[in-house]
C-alpha cells in the first residue's frame, strides 16, 4: 500500500513480482525525494515446523534499494513472532533461540494452552522480542552495523506461514 502523508491520501497498487525468498503481496515503486511518503509491501515466509531465526536482511536491502534517505520499518503482524536485529551465522541465532528457551520454557506452565506443548510462551515472546524494528536508511542503504542482520524470530511450531510488512518512510 502507498500512503502519501503529504497529500493525506492512501493508494494501493498490486505488484506482480516475487521477492527474494518471499512472495510479495502488495507494494509500490517509491518516488525518490518525496518527503513523508510511505511505501509498503507484505512478504510471506515459510518458517517450517521448528523454532526459527530467519534472516530478512537481503529482502530488506532489495526493498529499500535506490530509495534515498529515510526509515525502514519492519513489522510482523502475528501474536507469536518478533523482529530482532542480531548477528547471524556465527551461532548468535542459535544462542537467541537457546536464551528464549531458558527464559520462556516450552512446558505446561502457561495459561494459554492450545496448540503444541508450551505454545503459550510463543504468545509471551513478542514482549521480549518485539514484532517490529526500525532502521535508518541513508542513500538507499541500510545503516546496520557490520555484523547486524534483521531477523524474523518465530517460536510457534504450529504456524509455518508468516507475513512481514516492509515500509519505507522517505525523509
Amino acid at each position: 500500500m502507498v500512503l502519501d502523508l503529504a497529500a493525506g491520501e492512501a493508494q494501493q497498487r498490486e505488484v506482480g513480482a516475487e521477492g527474494q525468498g518471499a512472495h510479495v503481496h502488495e507494494g509500490t515503486v517509491a518516488s525518490r525525494g518525496t518527503i513523508g511518503r510511505v511505501d509498503s509491501e507484505t512478504r510471506s515466509y515459510r518458517t517450517g515446523n521448528r523454532e526459527t531465526v530467519l534472516d530478512l536482511t537481503s529482502d530488506c536491502r532489495d526493498f529499500i534499494s535506490g530509495r534515498g534517505d529515510g526509515l525502514l520499518h519492519v513489522f510482523v503482524p502475528h501474536a507469536t513472532a518478533g523482529i530482532a536485529i542480531i548477528e547471524t551465522g556465527a551461532g548468535s541465532d542459535d544462542d537467541l533461540l537457546a536464551a528464549l528457551g531458558d527464559l520462556l520454557p516450552a512446558d505446561d506452565r502457561w495459561q494459554h494452552r492450545h496448540g503444541s506443548r508450551g505454545h503459550g510462551r510463543s504468545h509471551v515472546m513478542p514482549a521480549v522480542v518485539p514484532p517490529h524494528a526500525t532502521v535508518p536508511v541513508v542513500d538507499g542503504r541500510l545503516t546496520l552495523g557490520t555484523w547486524q542482520s534483521i531477523c524474523l524470530v518465530d517460536l510457534n511450531v504450529d504456524n509455518s506461514e508468516r507475513d512481514v510488512r516492509l515500509s519505507f518512510l522517505a525523509g
